[in-house]
């Protein structure tokens, strides 16, 4: 019995060694990106179009198939080692490391909820070959940003299926390789019993209604279409939206965005830091009146790291949880988008109170425009307003003791 449990504990930590292996492998990765993501910023910002030197730079470190199973040709990457390498990128560029944190939502989607259908298998071991770039198409006219109704749907025909969709936003949409799409499950069916769909590029019209020329996040190119598409009935998910977007594109969506946003901020205060240094090199070691504000900017960075490393631990282990501890779980989600979208707007106040003038100035080594301008995007991507209520819902279904027992 001893020898059997040493044999299992080996086998535990030499498990352990080889995801944090490869987790270190899918940083280093990350990181190689980031610098050229870095290099193209302003320009991708400037003149608001796609960071396409970020993304081809993915698809040499083999960063979009992260999370495909090895089994299928992917990395096999933990959640939690995407975050890093959304938080890593986000220090770089913004618009990169969001759509790469978009893209792995749709992986993760299809890793979770798909691979028991054949032809998604297949999909994901083309994706992970040919690291193809997904987008998705959940927002629609007259419906708006609400995840959970539709207005458009499947219009099936034998094997066969037909979608058309007047969609508002369809982030880098020209640019994908594929598309998700929500949709109601056949056109007799309510706004809320959604599907979600596959669509191959070369199956899919998108025609261009409206621009993105924003304030932030400019390179997301996130333009509006009327997306005309056909397939065959085994591109849709064989499980509904609703199981997919509780147990998938919602947490997974608010840890990879919570992640790039503490990048975002993470940059600032390095800005502010270097800047800190010198202003005290400058004054010979006294310290400026600028300290607390640094002490305090790393405090909120440390708080945000935190509500993620939580939220990470408390997905891994959704799968067996109560319906108590569900409703808990997805409090603690909501919460974390509402809670880092605006802490990372104030760790860069901060930072740019720290700077003074050399922030607010374009072209200087501590310039923090664009870090303020895209993370005001923050708070609206699924607006706030919108979480805080349905977080306010959640919170009268539970019970103070259950609630506290359960996080």
């Amino acid at each position: 019995m001893k020898r059997f449990d040493a044999e299992t504990g080996n086998a535990r930590v030499a498990a352990v060694e080889s995801l944090l292996a490869d987790d270190h492998t899918l940083n280093e990765a990350a990181r190689r990106v980031a610098q050229v993501a870095a290099r193209f910023a302003d320009a991708v910002d400037r003149d608001a179009r796609f960071p396409t030197e970020a993304v081809d730079a993915m698809r040499e470190e083999r960063l979009l198939g992260a999370l495909v199973p090895i089994e299928l040709g992917g990395r096999g990457a933990s959640l939690a080692a995407v975050a890093a390498a959304c938080r890593i990128i986000g220090q770089a560029c913004s618009s990169a490391a969001m759509i790469y944190a978009m893209h792995q939502t749709q992986v993760a989607s299809i890793v979770d909820h798909a691979l028991s259908s054949d032809w998604h298998r297949r999909f994901a071991e083309q994706l992970a070959e040919r690291e193809w770039l997904l987008a998705s198409a959940t927002s629609e006219e007259e419906v708006g940003g609400n995840l959970r109704n539709s207005r458009c749907a499947i219009e099936a025909d034998g094997d066969m299926f037909t979608l058309a969709k007047l969609a508002p936003t369809i982030s880098y949409g020209a640019q994908g390789d594929a598309i998700l799409v929500t949709a109601r499950r056949d056109r007799d069916a309510p706004a809320a019993e959604q599907v979600l769909v596959t669509l191959l590029k070369e199956n899919a019209t998108l025609t261009r209604r409206s621009g993105w020329d924003t304030f932030g996040m400019r390179g997301t190119c996130s333009e509006g279409f009327a997306l005309d598409a056909r397939g065959y009935c085994e591109q849709i998910f064989p499980v509904p939206f609703a199981q997919i977007a509780e147990r998938t594109m919602v947490p997974t969506s608010h840890i990879l965005w919570a992640a790039v946003w503490t990048g975002i901020a993470n940059d600032a205060f390095l800005r502010a830091h270097q800047f800190f240094r010198a202003q005290m090199q400058k004054q010979g070691g006294a310290l400026p009146p600028s300290g607390r504000r640094i002490a305090d900017a790393l405090a909120l960075l440390q708080a945000m790291q935190a509500r993620i490393d939580g939220a990470l631990r408390l997905h891994e282990h959704s799968a067996s949880r109560s319906w108590s501890a569900t409703m808990a779980q997805a409090a603690e989600i909501n919460t974390l988008k509402t809670y880092v979208s605006t802490t990372a707007l104030e760790v860069v106040k901060h930072a740019t109170m720290i700077c003074g003038m050399a922030s607010y100035k374009n072209g200087t080594p501590y310039t923090l425009g664009r870090h303020i301008r895209d993370l005001h995007s923050a708070p609206l991507m699924i607006s706030n307003d919108r979480i805080e209520a349905n977080t306010a819902n959640l919170l009268l279904a539970l019970r103070p003791a259950t609630l506290e027992r359960e996080i």
